[in-house]
């Protein structure tokens, strides 16, 4: 028979006994005393040990004896990461072309106006009184040459009883002379005197795309400088109307950003993901929020030879005033083609048709004939005729198709010089 095994005996466990209050007081005490006596002997230690470190040190230099410097390790500075690719590549093009963008300073004399009743403070009356140097606009521009030719825009540059004054990247800050003003383009180049400037790298504005991105570079409003806005290209080829100052000119062929271009920015670059400059700022659509204009680089590399080269800057002249004739204009005036220059007077007083003297005078062009093609090549509104005379120079003798009261004539010129 099988037989199960008994149950052990089952011990009653009794708790064990509680310290006595004394005890657990006393061993809390002592645990307290021993964390504050860990803190402030390091305070302590660090303190001391820096105190004996110097006396040693000094008591040691009376025997030539150097003890080695202490070593200070210092947390190292976080750098910042860009984002993207395309941040990154902003990041570098602005590093890199801002050295050489620079901003104008316009001063002039001016009156300063008083008013000489000022003991009654009710009559309010002011008059001209002695002249005083003021600052009265600015504008940006760049370095094209490493001994101090700068691109700006003609209409910064304008007043020729001003004084200009351009101030560098680094602060410093150098008279400017002017030395030619583009007359057919918002464009000037002036000159100030150094060495070892930084310059921009001229890139091409012929293949530009909408769409691509750009970058300006400026001083806005005349107070901050090297200001940078980023955008894109949003329109290429433009006929503007652009006006300020007193100055009025229309533009063609120029770049659309929404790249922000503010008062101040004139002059200043735009420029490609590479840090090439394509186009230089120069207007902004009033009423209206981001929208800039550009005048494409390879406008002003001829300008830039020419004063390099002569010291000026001249153009083939024709001497006519005209609009391209679009399907509107077509319709308004009753014409029988759709393309062309027209030749017509402006709106205002001395906006003539011909210009006295011209070489379009002397051919014997009158207002209301339309220039079909010069020297062979269609005039439209993408290939304009200030467009196609560039390709020529002073004295070249080309053939005009001109249409003139429905009936086609062929006019040979030699092209005038037009200089500021």
């Amino acid at each position: 028979m099988t037989n199960f095994l008994e149950p052990a005996e089952k011990k009653e466990i009794l708790p064990e006994p509680k310290p006595k209050f004394w005890k657990r007081k006393f061993l809390g005490f002592l645990l307290l005393t021993i964390f504050l006596s860990s803190i402030f002997g390091f305070f302590a230690g660090t303190i001391s040990g820096s105190y004996f470190y110097s006396q040693i040190k000094d008591y040691l230099k009376k025997f030539n004896i150097q003890l080695p410097e202490q070593k200070v390790i210092e947390k190292e500075k976080e750098v910042y990461l860009p984002q993207t690719s395309q941040e990154a590549e902003t990041i570098n093009v602005v590093k890199e072309v801002s050295p050489a963008v620079v901003s104008i300073v316009i001063t002039k004399d001016v009156p300063k106006y008083i008013n000489p009743f000022e003991e009654f403070p009710f009559f309010e009356f002011q008059v001209p009184g002695e002249m005083e140097k003021k600052e009265v606009g600015g504008g940006s521009g760049f370095l094209i040459s490493s001994d101090g030719l700068v691109l700006t825009n003609k209409h910064v540059v304008l007043d020729k009883e001003a004084e200009y004054t351009v101030l560098t990247n680094d602060g410093k800050k150098f008279p400017a002379k002017v030395l030619a003003r583009d007359p057919g383009q918002d464009l000037a180049i002036i000159k100030i005197e150094g060495s070892g400037f930084p310059v921009v790298k001229l890139g091409d504005s012929e293949n530009l795309q909408i769409g691509q991105t750009v970058i300006a570079i400026g001083n806005v409003l005349g107070e901050f400088r090297n200001s940078v806005s980023v955008g894109v290209i949003s329109g290429l080829g433009r006929t503007i109307s652009a006006s300020g100052g007193g100055f009025y000119e229309t533009l063609e062929d120029v770049i659309q950003t929404d790249a922000a271009i503010n008062p101040g920015n004139s002059g200043g670059p735009l420029l490609n993901l590479k840090g090439e400059v394509v186009g230089i700022n120069t207007a902004m659509a009033s009423g209206a929020e981001n929208i800039g204009f550009a005048i494409p680089i390879n406008q002003a590399k001829r300008d830039i030879e020419q004063v390099k080269t002569t010291g000026k800057i001249v153009y083939p002249f024709l001497g006519v005033r005209y609009v391209l004739v679009t399907d509107e204009i077509q319709k308004k005036n009753n014409l029988l083609v759709n393309y062309g220059a027209l030749i017509l007077r402006g709106d205002n007083p001395g906006e003539v048709a011909i210009y006295p003297g011209s070489v379009a005078e002397k051919a014997g062009l009158r207002e209301g004939d339309i220039i079909l093609e010069f020297n062979g090549e269609k005039i439209t509104t993408e290939n304009s005729l200030a467009k196609i005379i560039m390709k020529y120079k002073p004295g070249d003798k080309i053939k005009l198709k001109i249409l003139r009261q429905n009936q086609e004539k062929i006019f040979e010129v030699t092209l005038g010089e037009r200089s500021e």
